[in-house]
């Protein structure tokens, strides 16, 4: 995905489900403004959530990842593809987060050959960790079974078992959702155990 095609505005794009339709309890989330507006599937679904300050929620979703400590990795990448300006700005956007133990599962030269192609590989997964709106964990809990559309316009699948959340990706891996709600400035950040791969 060339960067040209994740403007700094990209909440326009609406969340799609693509399967069965959400069930008779979910209603819609609040949109955003009309030059950002997006849609999310909500239920009253519970979520686990960590303890949220008013110095959290003042910063954005790069700043409050950099101070978390745990996502030196994705931090790099970020800056590598020219997207730390992009999730700085107004958003909402949700993040499906992999911190450093994540990235540290991948096989030793993955991400050394993705930073030398920033714009290539590594933008493609890296927006693919990325879905426009606040989208939060009753509404993700929500979409058990259903597919969600990302940025980088591939799709995971949710799946929802004994309480416990994780996503389908386009390789067909599962990867657990470990921490929720995490809530920033321009939207909400969901930390992963693992690294999520686009469809090829």
């Amino acid at each position: 995905m060339r960067r040209h095609a994740l403007p700094l505005t990209i909440a326009g794009i609406t969340l799609a489900v693509t399967t069965a339709a959400c069930s008779s309890s979910s209603t819609p989330a609040t949109t955003a403004s009309p030059e950002a507006s997006a849609t999310t599937a909500a239920t009253s679904a519970p979520a686990t959530t960590d303890a949220m300050t008013t110095d959290t929620m003042s910063k954005d979703i790069v700043d409050t990842a950099v101070a978390a400590g745990d996502f030196t990795t994705l931090a790099t990448a970020l800056k590598a593809a020219g997207l730390v300006e992009t999730l700085k700005g107004p958003g909402p956007f949700t993040v499906f987060a992999p911190p450093d133990s994540a990235f540290a599962k991948l096989p030793a030269d993955t991400l050394p050959t993705l930073l030398k192609d920033p714009k290539g590989q590594l933008t493609k997964i890296l927006t693919y960790h990325v879905v426009p709106g606040k989208v939060m964990a009753a509404d993700v809990a929500g979409l058990a079974g259903k597919k969600v559309k990302t940025v980088e316009g591939g799709e995971f699948t949710v799946n929802v078992e004994g309480g416990a959340v994780s996503l389908t990706d386009g390789t067909g891996k599962k990867v657990n959702v470990v921490k929720t709600d995490i809530v920033a400035s321009n939207g909400v950040i969901h930390v992963l155990d693992g690294v999520l791969m686009p469809p090829k």
